[in-house]
């Protein structure tokens, strides 16, 4: 077992857990101490131009919210849901329902209208923000259910929706005024938010998290902000990475949040912001290397060269800073090549970063080198929405990119004898809402939170291994449980065999084998020729695998779709080693057996 122990580093600036009980009073001590700096920036699309927002107007336009949150007499400890991009609203929303006493439940604002429609009733949400009559769209489905709620709040006026007789624009709904207020007198250990993520029964599980989970796990993540910080926020609020990261640390620490316009408009917005400090799921971090890629390849042998040799000019020197490799005299040439190769890379992230952050997924060792090889200072962190959501993360002056470095502080870690990692702290989940039974088997009864991901400790840094179970985790850091899905889709008797796939993908895709008599029955409604292997990747046939998986996978969560699906030129059996005598999956092995069809799945992606 091990126990972070960080270097001392000055936290003058910080509000300290001890100082406050709730989320909301962290607001109001942050206004107290730098009433006038600025907390927020935001795009006025109208006015075409960025609009900042001090801590005291924040405070004022919290008042206003929650004066008209009020009025809708909720009792403390209501679910409100807010489904919204990132904006400054969102924060507004959140932080008067806090205030209030209520719990705070995000939602996807890309979410399937089925999903969405099951957090709202599994956590009995009595109001709901959204953006607007774009997501009115998207909810139709379950417009039913939306006229049950005590209030729908709509941020863009639009045109509405007749028979939800609760629909408000937000702009009618706020009052004109924002008279004082003391937020509720909560304890830390009370609920303040459900946040939902996928379980392996193919509903999300909601999970509880109190005032003290969050803000402990805040504190201990303070290490990696100074006060004159300015973030970039673009992943959802929804996720925890973005939540704890790019919300609570900033306003703990006094720093300033831009809101990005959109993902498309990120290398537009990273130009224009220029900041200091960037959170990141490695999909963004892959993207950014795959045009760097591109580019390369149309350019001359000793551009090629010139960009090599900056990587691994660079990667040397970030070793011999890290007190992991000499001096050479290839070193005396990074002066060069970073005007000539690392300069412009960095340039396009904005050119002041001065640390990037990967988490929610494992980032490829080869991109890592090669950005930090640029002079990029990214590291690498690891947690989960149960943990609030920060295990680890490395230093800036010890970063094994290989590895998810060291617990932060107040965070417990061992691995158990089957090679879990078992983790235990203050940012340990309340437990799973509804789910008693569920949270027995993810939380011991001596306090450990099994992860289900294998690890190895090694000079206090942890290094991912595997998993204990089944989990693919996405690029975006979404993790899905494929077992569930395989057997729904398997109810079809069309398909023999199926194996989800997309571990560190940009999205799901499925590798299905058929059988006989159904793949016959079907080509001949489609009126090909079953016998001829090369229809089976015919428009025809795949449009009609998609439609099918599609229809048996409608109750999962939207991030998890199938959205690509080959069939495979072989039937899996014992015989040929990718089934075991109980018909279970011998995934490595099918992977390993069909490598041209995995890459078909995703091949310009």
């Amino acid at each position: 077992m091990v126990t972070y122990m960080n270097d001392t580093p000055d936290l003058s600036h910080v509000i300290e857990p001890a100082a406050i009980n709730t989320l909301a009073q962290l607001l109001i001590e942050r206004v107290r101490r730098t009433p006038q700096q600025e907390a927020y920036r935001q795009y006025d699309a109208l006015m075409q131009c960025w609009r900042s927002t001090t801590w005291v107007d924040a405070l004022y336009e919290v008042k206003r919210w929650r004066l008209a949150l009020q009025n809708e007499a909720l009792p403390p400890g209501a679910r409100v849901g807010i489904m919204l991009g990132n904006c400054r609203e969102w924060v507004f929303m959140e932080q008067a329902a806090l205030g209030l006493g209520l719990v705070v439940v995000p939602l996807f604002t890309n979410d399937r209208a089925e999903n969405v429609g099951y957090i709202l009733a599994d956590a009995d949400v009595k109001v709901v923000l959204i953006d607007g009559d774009e997501h009115l769209e998207l909810l139709r489905p379950i417009h039913p259910q939306l006229a049950k709620l005590v209030r729908l709040l709509t941020l863009q006026p639009g045109t509405g929706e007749p028979g939800l007789d609760n629909l408000r624009a937000v702009s009618a709904w706020l009052p004109s005024n924002a008279p004082a207020f003391a937020p509720h007198a909560g304890q830390s250990g009370d609920l303040a938010t459900i946040v939902y993520t996928s379980g392996t029964t193919g509903r999300p599980k909601g999970v509880m998290l109190s005032h003290k989970n969050i803000l402990s796990n805040a504190y201990a993540g303070v290490v990696y902000t100074v006060p004159n910080d300015l973030f970039l926020s673009f992943l959802p609020l929804s996720h925890m990475l973005e939540r704890t990261l790019g919300y609570y640390i900033p306003m703990m620490t006094g720093a300033t949040v831009a809101f990005a316009r959109s993902v498309p408009q990120l290398g537009e917005d990273l130009v224009m912001i220029r900041p200091t400090l960037l959170i990141s799921v490695p999909r963004i971090y892959e993207r950014v290397y795959a045009r760097i890629q591109e580019q390369l390849a149309t350019k001359s042998g000793f551009a090629r060269a010139l960009f090599t040799a900056a990587v691994n000019v660079g990667w040397e020197r970030f070793l011999m800073q890290q007190g992991r490799g000499g001096w050479s005299p290839k070193l005396l040439l990074w002066p060069l090549l970073y005007r000539l190769v690392a300069r412009k890379v960095l340039g396009k992230l904005g050119g002041r970063l001065r640390v990037a952050i990967a988490g929610g997924a494992a980032l490829a060792p080869h991109i890592a080198k090669t950005f930090i090889g640029l002079g990029l200072p990214l590291i690498q962190g690891y947690g989960l929405t149960e943990t609030s959501p920060i295990i680890s993360g490395n230093k800036l002056n010890d970063n094994i990119p290989e590895s998810v470095g060291e617990p932060l502080f107040g965070v417990q870690v061992r691995v158990a004898e089957n090679g879990e990692l078992l983790a235990k702290g203050d940012g340990i989940m309340l437990g799973y809402w509804n789910c008693p039974e569920a949270t027995q088997r993810i939380i011991d009864a001596d306090g450990w939170l099994h992860t289900g991901d294998k690890a190895r400790i090694e000079s206090n840094h942890i290094f991912i291994t595997g998993r204990l179970k089944e989990i693919i985790v996405l690029a975006n850091g979404e993790k899905v449980a494929p077992g569930d899905m395989e057997q729904a889709i398997a109810a079809d008797p069309l398909f023999e065999h199926v194996m989800i796939v997309g571990e560190g993908r940009p999205f799901l895709a499925a590798l299905v084998s058929l059988q006989g008599d159904q793949w016959q029955k079907l080509a001949a409604s489609l009126g090909v020729n079953p016998d001829d292997g090369r229809v089976l990747g015919s428009k025809p046939v795949i449009d009609e695998l998609l439609s099918r998986i599609t229809l048996r996978t409608g109750a999962f969560p939207g991030y998890a779709q199938i959205r690509r699906v080959v069939v495979t030129p072989e039937a899996w059996s014992i015989e040929n080693g990718l089934i075991t005598p109980t018909l279970k999956l011998r995934r490595e092995r099918i992977l390993a057996y069909f490598p041209a069809q995995v890459q078909q799945l995703y091949a310009g992606h």
